[in-house]
């Protein structure tokens, strides 16, 4: 007897709660896995004397392609199912940690951090919790994107924290070989308890009564879908408002934060393991923080909300420079004001993607919004090293990411609440 049956014979929950719950646990570990490398930029540099903009070109090859397969990922979900989709992810996840444990070459880093863990990243990524709230939920869509968004706090502050003492009591190669292990621990909760659509079980999704509706098959192939789907959307001014952001966005959090923020505070006299715990602390008011995010963006002007996030994120980094250097107190007072809002931003741009843009489409066209996001990270990862090692300080990084979003705060108000009817319009 499969999980879904026992689930419908013990209880009256629906289905959608159990798809939730496991992309969940997927995207928690593909985010510890994503902040790996935060924790392994010294004492990689140190044994292979690269410098700290050498050892970031790699994350940002990483971060850049974890960001431009979001669209076509999405079409891959359309093509080959949800189930398939994340484990396949997962094996490349697991696999580009573990071989890396063996690489003795920069481009084998570069392949493997870079090429394979970025496409098996990029494939259960942020754009998956989209696709899963958009297919299996009709309400409570906001909430549950907010709960799989806070996801990567949750995989933050369990891993990284962890990933610190490893590395620190065993080296780095310690850490990839814990990746693995995770990594290896989901993939049979993804086979057998993953299901593609609430059609596969005689469901419809939470929240929509009637007969079950089976998702429309793709017809054609899923590089070509996501190919098209951005030339449409190319047309519509709300995509280019939508995207900017989400390139700020990037570039102020993962790209940023996620990448330096250890790196930083070491210079500043802070030990790996006290960032590291600092960034978990994040981690804990953000899951917090985008949790309230999906649920507000239920009930409010998704507009409004972003100017809110996007603008007291700039503050937050504006204030960075001089709290890495002053009294304790105020790198906690940065740690909660920044770590409500890390990725509060998602919730209610993938509501406003939905609402434009309509159910079947919005999956491959926040994917595309989404890759802006991580070519926004990797501009900043790689840019923040090159003022460090060019400079001697992330000041100037840090400054110039605060104005950014209070450009992107701005830069959100113009978009428009249209109907998915519109857009075919438009595109028509």
């Amino acid at each position: 007897m499969d999980l879904p049956t026992l689930v419908r014979r013990a209880s009256r929950i629906h289905y959608a709660w159990i798809v939730a719950a496991v992309t969940f646990l997927t995207l928690l570990i593909a985010a510890g896995a994503r902040s790996a490398p935060s924790v392994m930029i010294l004492p990689l540099g140190n044994e292979f004397q690269w410098s700290r903009a050498k050892v970031s070109a790699v994350i940002s090859v990483n971060i850049c392609l974890f960001g431009l397969v979001g669209p076509f990922a999405a079409a891959l979900y359309h093509r080959f199912g949800l189930r398939l989709s994340m484990f396949t992810a997962m094996v490349l996840v697991g696999a580009g940690y573990g071989l890396s444990t063996l690489a003795t070459s920069y481009w084998q880093f570069v392949l493997l951090w870079g090429v394979v863990v970025g496409l098996g990243s990029g494939t259960a990524a942020t754009v998956l919790g989209a696709a899963v709230a958009n297919r299996w939920f009709t309400e409570r869509r906001g909430l549950v994107m907010g709960l799989l968004t806070a996801s990567s706090a949750t995989g933050q502050l369990i891993f990284l924290p962890t990933f610190a003492t490893v590395v620190t009591a065993h080296g780095w190669r310690a850490a990839p070989l814990l990746v693995l292990g995770a990594t290896a621990a989901i993939l049979p909760v993804i086979w057998f308890g993953m299901r593609n659509a609430p059609s596969d079980l005689g469901l419809r999704p939470f929240g929509e009564t009637g007969p079950p509706v089976a998702p429309a098959a793709p017809k054609q192939n899923p590089a070509r879908e996501a190919v098209e789907t951005l030339l449409a959307a190319m047309r519509v001014r709300e995509f280019w408002l939508l995207a900017g952001s989400f390139f700020i966005c990037g570039a102020s959090t993962n790209g940023l934060i996620g990448t330096h923020l250890v790196s930083a505070a070491f210079d500043c006299g802070i030990s790996p393991y006290q960032a590291a715990n600092l960034v978990a602390m994040m981690g804990v008011f953000d899951l917090f923080g985008t949790t309230l995010s999906g649920w507000l963006s239920d009930r409010m002007n998704n507009r409004y909300l972003l100017f809110g996030y996007y603008g007291l994120r700039g503050l937050s980094l504006l204030f960075l420079p001089a709290a890495l250097v002053g009294p304790s107190g105020a790198l906690f007072l940065f740690s909660v004001f920044y770590g409500l809002d890390w990725v509060a931003t998602v919730p209610p741009t993938v509501r406003l993607t939905a609402d434009i843009f309509g159910r079947e489409r919005s999956s491959v066209v926040f994917g595309w919004v989404a890759a802006f996001h991580q070519v926004g990270a990797a501009t900043a990862a790689y840019f923040a090293g090159v003022l460090r090692t060019t400079s001697g300080t992330y000041s100037l990084a840090f400054m110039s990411a605060g104005g950014l979003c209070m450009l992107a705060a701005i830069g959100v108000l113009p978009i428009r609440r249209m109907r998915a009817t519109v857009w075919a319009e438009t595109i028509a």
